[in-house]
């Protein structure tokens, strides 16, 4: 997996995360109606995550917990590249790319956490990964990252699970590592 996650842009991220941190507590302290509202746009991602298509896999943010948790979609498209072989006929997202969804939503807290030292955050290892449904076109995927410990500053390791429609797809904890 190749999730990189830019510690340098989180200085200059902090306006917008700033910006909609009274959004995001609205948010919280809302009666959660299914319409989400968006904390972070594609465009506030794509500050904090070096992704880009067709590997950027959140569109936006709609729940954010600074230095604790984010929420984010990703709305699955049948025009997507990896659904032309996996698999013709019955395409199903690949699960390495739940993953690595979930990892990026995770990359959004840690980009915002205080005091982290310039470099990358890299996707590090997964453990206790279940998949428990399939994930197909039409499906909007709503993924929830939440931090579980930061270690000397340079190691984080979240427990993460993705849904669509209230139901669990897949679950499991990632880890990160800051590289210079």
């Amino acid at each position: 997996m190749s999730t990189l996650i830019d510690a340098n842009t989180a200085d200059t991220s902090a306006t917008a995360a700033t910006e909609n941190k009274e959004d995001a507590e609205k948010v919280e302290n809302s009666d959660r109606v299914s319409a989400h509202q968006t904390v972070f746009t594609l465009e506030e991602i794509h500050k904090l995550l070096p992704h880009r298509y067709p590997f950027a896999l959140v569109d936006r943010i709609i729940d954010y917990v600074p230095g604790k948790k984010a929420v984010g979609i990703k709305n699955v498209s049948f025009n997507e590249p990896h659904f032309q072989g996996h698999f013709p006929g019955r395409p199903i997202m690949p699960g390495v790319l739940i993953v690595e969804a979930m990892a990026q939503v995770g990359g959004i807290v840690l980009t915002q956490l205080p005091d982290i030292e310039s470099g990358l955050f890299m996707f590090a290892g997964i453990d206790k990964v279940r998949f428990r449904r399939p994930v197909v076109p039409g499906d909007q995927l709503v993924m929830t990252a939440e931090l579980l410990c930061v270690k000397r500053r340079r190691f984080g390791k979240m427990q993460a699970r993705a849904e669509v429609n209230g139901q669990l797809v897949t679950e499991g904890e990632l880890m990160f590592s800051l590289v210079d």
